[in-house]
């Protein structure tokens, strides 16, 4: 058995591991989950994951290349990939090959890996990205291999030139194992055929924490637990902000107003403190490899600066991290918190995970974030989630989740090991496929 994981997914090296934490979550997890399933499987991908990731998670990367690589040339491999693909399916003859291709060819499963970046957030990574996505499943299916779309939150559509060939691919796909239902909405807005469509729930969900035996020196330096106050973890992010577009720097004090005044909130009415944090990171490239700070870093840091400005709080309950830490190490700060706000969707599932109180707060700029709204029906926690477009939207639904946090809790301990499992089901569903 070999299984072939690409798709939109598909980045330089570093960027899965060392850069938006989320996406660490759901790769790693991935593939130990395909490995549970599939325990004698080779398992190769495009993905550009380091040497010890490769050993430890038993995967080995193939060039980034084969999938995209930001070069001119990109669409018209991949059309000539289509052509000799097309040529196969039409009379059994093989006239040509790639390197691409031979993976297919030499592969059992093809899976495409491509959050929601199968859309219009494919062509802000790269010109022409989507169409060559969309061209590389196409040849896979040509040559009749097993082809399924893994944590999937497809849409939106709004390229007229690729729509119509977007839903062919997509009819043909033997499984679409997508990680929430509102995807499904979309996907009916735009005239796809949802029948291969099944709706789980993220393999981010499954994603272990560090244990805290390795962590009791960090929650000392960063002051996370607090006998006396109760504290509220708060990332922000670029989509979080009113005005676009997301990666905007520098940003005015201004735009920061309503996020103040949450903080001011928390630690004068509610008598809590806060710690702001990064859910993204950076990294400086080998040979003198150096994990730092991510795009969310400047942001909190700037908003802690904007709390003491306005001077209406005491700074001694308004903390920030400064620290860049792995995955596993952010997962379990946040699991120490008693509520958390967040802009970033997967930092609310490192913390509903965890059983953690959450307030979601939706984009205020960029693509439609229905995917949050999404993941809250999957865990039932859509009272609690808050739009930016005024503090005081935020602070009622910070306030309800403060006074039921233990109602909260309770809840959450009873359905995060449901969602879990609906979360193993898409593997299990993959298998089904395959042994059919």
């Amino acid at each position: 058995m070999r299984i072939l994981v690409t798709g939109q997914c598909t980045v330089h090296w570093g960027r899965l591991e060392y850069g938006n934490i989320g996406n660490y979550y759901i790769t790693e997890t991935s593939f130990r989950e395909l490995h549970r399933v599939f325990p004698d499987a080779e398992i190769v991908t495009t993905f550009q994951m380091t040497d010890e990731f490769c050993k430890r998670e038993r995967v080995s990367c193939l060039p980034m290349e084969l999938f995209y690589s930001w070069s001119d040339k990109d669409l018209d491999i991949s059309l000539k990939e289509l052509g000799i693909a097309t040529i196969y399916n039409k009379t059994g003859k093989l006239v040509d090959t790639t390197p691409y291709i031979e993976e297919v060819l030499k592969s059992d499963l093809i899976i495409d890996f491509s959050g929601e970046m199968w859309g219009d957030h494919a062509d802000m990574v790269g010109k022409n990205r989507f169409i060559v996505g969309l061209i590389k499943d196409n040849v896979a299916q040509l040559f009749g291999k097993k082809i399924v779309m893994l944590a999937g939150t497809q849409g939106t559509f709004s390229d007229e030139s690729t729509v119509g060939f977007a839903k062919i691919v997509f009819n043909k796909f033997d499984l679409v194992a997508n990680r929430e239902g509102k995807t499904t909405d979309i996907l009916r807005k735009y005239g796809f055929d949802i029948e291969n469509v099944k709706t789980f729930a993220c393999p981010a969900f499954l994603f272990q924490p560090e244990v805290d035996s390795k962590m009791e020196s960090i929650y000392k330096r960063e002051n996370i637990i607090d006998r006396n106050k109760k504290t509220v973890g708060f990332v922000l992010c670029g989509f979080t902000f009113l005005e676009g577009p997301y990666d905007k720097w520098p940003r005015r004090d201004e735009e920061y107003v309503q996020f103040a005044e949450v903080i001011e909130y928390i630690a004068n009415e509610l008598g809590g403190r806060v710690i702001l944090m990064s859910h993204s990171n950076g990294f400086n490239l080998p040979p003198n490899f150096k994990l730092i700070n991510g795009r969310d870093y400047p942001i909190v840091k700037q908003l802690q600066n904007v709390v003491q400005k306005r001077g209406l709080v005491d700074m001694d309950n308004v903390l920030c991290i400064d620290r860049p830490y792995r995955p596993q190490e952010v997962k379990s700060i946040i699991g120490k918190f008693d509520m958390f706000i967040t802009g970033r969707l997967h930092a609310s599932v490192a913390a509903l995970s965890q059983n953690v109180p959450t307030v979601t707060i939706m984009h205020g700029n960029g693509p439609d974030s229905y995917k949050i709204i999404g993941f809250a029906e999957i865990v039932g926690t859509e009272e609690y989630v808050a739009y930016p477009d005024s503090s005081d939207n935020i602070k009622k639904k910070v306030r309800k989740c403060w006074d039921n946090m233990d109602e909260v809790r309770n809840h959450l301990k009873c359905r995060i090991p449901k969602v879990q499992e609906i979360a193993r089901a898409s593997f299990t569903e993959i298998k089904k496929i395959i042994d059919s």
